[in-house]
């Protein structure tokens, strides 16, 4: 599978994953940055942005997705960053392919299964008549009628793409996605632990990372680091970017 993606800088390469309904230009701000110091790619994983729409959606199939995306360019290992669904595909990566990984940086997730929530921008998004919609603004007042959080509706309206023919689809593969949201609210199995080093970063703001999470990591992965940006929630890379660069940058600088 060719996964679409974008590459900034040069020097050693890092590797960005978004999270559920993301695409990469989520971190082409943060991306730009650490091109100063690395060779940066961000990718759209499978079923998101530009990346193919196929069956199947879990962590196993989007590591081994990234594995061959390095092997495909060239990159005999990389650094990897991941958001939420991307951090999970980090550590499954982590998992079945330690030899390709240099160090692990996650971002705002751990690797239990979690609950869901979604079900809300799920049931916005597959109301969309978008076979008839004409206007992005249409669009729009039709999310609001389900999301109050504009900002939510701004980041799902990044998905939306007008047709060479005229009207409007999605970007990412919306059916796939919702068939196997269970796959990605799934805990990642870890049975050896992982010796990569390894960096956890959550937001101060947000639930999806608490303290009997970092136990249960700290027993899966050798020695990791964590770190809580302050004034963040979920979001971190858009909430508070200048101060996630910086635990970035000293995450993968220090020798």
């Amino acid at each position: 599978m060719e996964l679409n993606h974008k590459t900034f800088g040069a020097g050693d390469p890092v590797i960005i994953l978004h999270g559920l309904f993301g695409t990469l230009d989520n971190w082409q701000t943060v991306a730009k940055k650490l091109a100063e110091h690395f060779m940066v790619c961000i990718v759209d994983l499978r079923n998101h942005g530009r990346s193919p729409h196929v069956e199947g959606h879990n962590y196993k199939l989007m590591a081994e997705d990234l594995a061959n995306f390095m092997e495909e360019n060239w990159m005999h290992n990389a650094h990897i960053i991941g958001h939420s669904m991307g951090g999970k595909t980090a550590m499954q990566f982590a998992v079945d392919f330690p030899d390709m990984l240099n160090k692990l940086v996650v971002v705002d997730i751990a690797p239990k299964a979690y609950k869901g929530g979604h079900q809300t921008i799920f049931d916005a998004l597959l109301s969309v008549d978008i076979d008839t919609v004409q206007t992005r603004k249409e669009v729009e007042e039709h999310l609001s009628k389900f999301i109050d959080d504009a900002g939510v509706r701004l980041f799902l309206m990044k998905n939306l793409s007008r047709k060479k023919e005229g009207g409007f689809q999605w970007k990412m593969n919306l059916q796939e996605i919702y068939i196997n949201y269970s796959n990605i609210l799934d805990t990642i199995e870890i049975e050896d632990v992982v010796k990569n080093e390894s960096l956890f970063i959550n937001g101060s703001k947000s639930n999806y990372v608490d303290e009997t999470d970092k136990e249960a990591i700290r027993k899966l992965f050798a020695d990791p680091s964590f770190e809580t940006i302050e004034d963040a929630g979920h979001w971190v890379h858009a909430e508070q970017p200048k101060a996630l660069i910086e635990s970035v940058l000293n995450f993968l600088t220090q020798q």
